[in-house]
């Protein structure tokens, strides 16, 4: 009899979305638990995989073989009992891959490696092994892949018996260590081996006092230098003379370590931060289950709400998670949970190193930290005893996964609410509809704070209309009123922020003489200048290129760039305000590791005058002498084809807007557009939220979208254009021979950016209220298009899609 286990093997396909039975050999049979990554031997030959036990068996009989684990990768689980039920539910609820839920939940450094190795089986000539072996039995096949010549020599090898592939899975979690000294003299015989030393030896003496105070304890080696007064060849002559012994002492890599977060002390709240403070600890209290939405206008203090309910988790011995929607919010958040709650702290987002990630997800998961924040992915942060989850600018597309699996945090905060009966806060100055219409049917219990706490009203809004601007100046990005006002806060001596959604230095090129314009090779997109990398870079996949000289359809050096990005506006705003100090802040002034902080810090400290940026600026940030706002064009998002492009416009005039005037000076914001009559733009220069909830929720009931109905995007992708289509054209028969009456039905057609990385795609929308089979035609569609007939066709199915382009 053997103990059997239930594998879920690294290998994303349908058909192995499911467990598969391995024997545990005797030595493991206590070992082996549930969440443990394990080697195991799978297909043909000798392939290892990685792999997580997701059932223990008890010993029973077999009447076939079952093949035996290869390696434990762990001794303890690295995912527990309630992230092991969460991937379960997330693979069915997103159409996913088992396996790539259990990878999303856990840092990038406890993904094993796969090394394909080539072993040497049988002896070999000296003229075999040159170039390839030397002395060595195994060879990396990553190192020779590149050189037919090698690998024609191991492909005439292998087929000789002589070599065989081979894989191994290595584990790149590593452990970042320190040196530490601890005594091997007890105080008794420092002091005797102290009465031999020469009185000259006074750095030997210093070291043997030390050890004599500290004995039984492993202290740093940098610390014991310091604190003993003496250099580091006194503790190698130590060693030596077998005093003391070195040892590697663990050390967690800390992303904000050092960054002198100041320590706060809770503030007083009004009476509505009082109120919404009050109903979210009762319900604490009482460990019900339940979900508020905590709507309040920016600067009215949702953070202060936040804080003093996390208070309340850890006094009650709980634990507290806290997202925020995008990196650039997390500096001025963390300063803000780190001043309030210090070490308890850790951080989780993608801009963290792989090591700070690991050792963060650890300090979490070892009880070490009880506060988590973090952007989408720390919503899997292995905390226990959940007693909040809050969720900051709920609103946001950014915590909807747009790969696989396509998650939103908003669900998965609700399942890990609902399992620890904690409590979910969800904030927002502009709820999404979903949520707000949730609250006013009574599934959510609404939260407001209608007021600023600095006493001030929301920012004053002048809407300017851009196209007389156009027709007295001539093509620009400033109205003659941005430029007074600008001008005005430089003599000041105060702060602007600028925004502009849109990055690069020209949107794109046209020839003047034939029309063309110049398109990314892989997408159905036209490349963006960027004159800082002097290249045309597609916003997409990547590519990039040099910039032209002449135009590559009809030679014509008649080219010209039209539209404008941020890099544009910054050269822009240098040659027309010489004297003021710009700060761009984009993706592509963010990429290197510590940009963002960087560049707010600098901005925090008075080293520039305007901070010019994209949407990233628009959330979260809070600079108290910032008293103008300018949005250069709030039309580049209105007219997308997509029926929340009139809410996200919305939501980020008014999240921008709420940037001016958040401290003592009153502030001011413009907003330049094209469409000044349209009601997204005029509501949001009246902030008047409720007003714009009612004629989007209309709009939305007339076009049968969310929050009315539910939608499911279906989306086929090949690097042909008709396999891609007839894919599409059969998977929609057969869901419209399947589904409810009700069920509505758009497409199949390409989508709006029809090809993508050499990719074609095409996509149906599926918009329903009620229908009971249409979950298990879709599982039956994702199975079914994973067989030969279908190679290199790709098939996903995105529930509640934030984007249909």
């Amino acid at each position: 009899m053997a103990q059997t286990v239930q594998v879920i093997v690294d290998v994303p396909t349908q058909q192995t979305n499911h467990p598969f039975t391995y024997s545990v050999p005797d030595k493991w049979a206590d070992t082996v638990k549930p969440g443990m990554r394990v080697v195991v031997p799978f297909g043909k030959g000798d392939r290892q995989v990685q792999g997580f036990v997701v059932g223990v068996d008890a010993p029973h009989h077999f009447d076939g073989e079952l093949r035996p684990l290869a390696a434990l990768m762990d001794l303890q689980p690295v995912v527990n009992d309630e992230l092991l039920r969460l991937s379960q539910w997330m693979t069915d609820d997103t159409y996913s891959f088992w396996i790539s839920c259990l990878y999303t939940m856990l840092p990038t450094a406890l993904k094993g490696k796969t090394q394909r190795l080539i072993r040497v089986i049988a002896p070999l000539s000296d003229e075999e092994r040159r170039g390839l072996f030397d002395q060595q039995d195994e060879l990396d096949f990553a190192t020779i892949q590149q050189d037919p010549d090698l690998v024609a020599k191991i492909i005439k090898l292998r087929r000789q018996k002589k070599v065989r592939f081979e894989y191994r899975v290595k584990n790149r979690a590593g452990v970042k260590t320190i040196t530490g000294i601890r005594s091997l003299l007890t105080p008794d015989q420092a002091g005797l081996v102290a009465s031999y030393l020469s009185k000259r030896a006074v750095a030997q003496h210093r070291l043997l006092d030390f050890l004599a105070g500290h004995f039984d304890q492993t202290i740093l080696e940098k610390e014991v230098e310091k604190q003993a007064n003496i250099s580091a060849s006194t503790v190698k002559k130590g060693e030596e003379e077998h005093w003391l012994i070195k040892l590697p002492v663990e050390q967690y890599r800390r992303p904000h370590q050092g960054k002198g977060c100041q320590k706060t002390a809770p503030l007083k709240l009004n009476q509505e931060q009082q109120d919404a403070l009050s109903a979210v600890a009762s319900a604490m209290d009482q460990e019900n289950t339940q979900t508020f939405l905590l709507q309040g206008v920016t600067g009215s203090g949702k953070t202060e709400v936040y804080l003093q309910a996390i208070a309340k988790a850890l006094q009650k011995g709980q634990t507290a998670l806290m997202l925020v929607p995008e990196i650039s919010l997390t500096p001025q958040m963390v300063a803000r949970v780190c001043g309030r709650f210090g070490e308890q702290v850790a951080i989780l987002h993608s801009n963290l190193s792989q090591g700070e990630r690991y050792d963060e997800w650890r300090r979490i998961d070892r009880g070490q930290a009880r506060v988590v924040v973090g952007a989408r992915s720390a919503i899997f942060a292995p905390l226990k005893n959940l007693g909040i989850i809050i969720m900051d600018e709920e609103h946001e597309t950014s915590y909807k996964q747009d790969d696989s699996p396509r998650y939103h945090a908003r669900d998965v905060a609700k399942w890990r609410a609902k399992y620890h009966q904690a409590v979910l806060l969800l904030g927002s100055a502009t709820p999404s509809l979903e949520s707000r219409s949730r609250a006013q049917v009574g599934v959510y219990q609404l939260l407001r704070l209608s007021h600023r706490v600095n006493g001030q009203s929301l920012p004053p809004i002048e809407v300017v209309d851009m196209r007389p601007e156009i027709r007295q100046q001539g093509e620009t990005n400033f109205s003659r009123r941005l430029m007074e006002l600008l001008q005005d806060r430089l003599g000041k001596g105060e702060q602007s922020i600028l925004m502009l959604n849109r990055r690069g230095f020209s949107s794109f090129m046209m020839c003047r003489d034939c029309g063309a314009v110049l398109k990314c090779p892989n997408c159905d997109i036209s490349l963006t200048l960027h004159m800082d990398t002097r290249t045309m870079r597609c916003h997409y996949c990547g590519h990039e290129e040099p910039i032209p000289q002449y135009c590559p359809q009809c030679h014509s050096r008649h080219i010209r760039y039209y539209g404008t990005g941020t890099e544009k506006v910054a050269a822009q705003l240098s040659a027309l305000l010489p004297a003021a100090r710009v700060l761009r802040m984009d993706v592509d002034t963010t990429r290197r590791k510590g940009m963002h902080e960087k560049i707010l810090r600098q901005f925090g400290e008075h080293q520039a005058d305007i901070l010019l940026g994209t949407q990233m600026i628009a959330k979260g940030l809070d600079f108290p002498d910032v008293t103008l706002v300018g949005v250069l064009n709030a039309d580049t998002g209105l007219e997308l084809p997509d029926f929340r492009a009139s809410e996200h416009t919305f939501d980020l005039l008014a999240q921008v807007s709420g940037r001016a005037g958040r401290a003592d000076k009153p502030g001011h914001v413009i907003i330049q557009t094209f469409n000044p009559d349209h009601y997204a733009i005029r509501l949001a220069q009246a902030h008047d939220y409720d007003r714009f909830f009612a004629t989007e929720m209309n709009v939305r009931y007339r076009g049968g979208y969310p929050p009315y109905y539910y939608t499911v995007r279906v989306m086929a992708s090949h690097e042909q254009e008709a396999v891609a289509a007839k894919a599409m054209i059969r998977i929609s028969e057969q869901i419209k021979r399947s589904v409810a009456p009700s069920t509505i039905i758009l497409g199949p057609s390409p989508r709006p950016i029809a090809r993508m990385k050499r990719r074609y795609y095409y996509q149906l929308v599926i918009k329903y209220k009620q229908d009971p089979q249409l979950h298990r035609i879709l599982t039956t569609v994702l199975t079914e298009t994973q067989p030969r007939g279908f190679r290199d066709l790709q098939v996903s199915i995105d529930p509640e899609p934030q984007f249909f382009m």
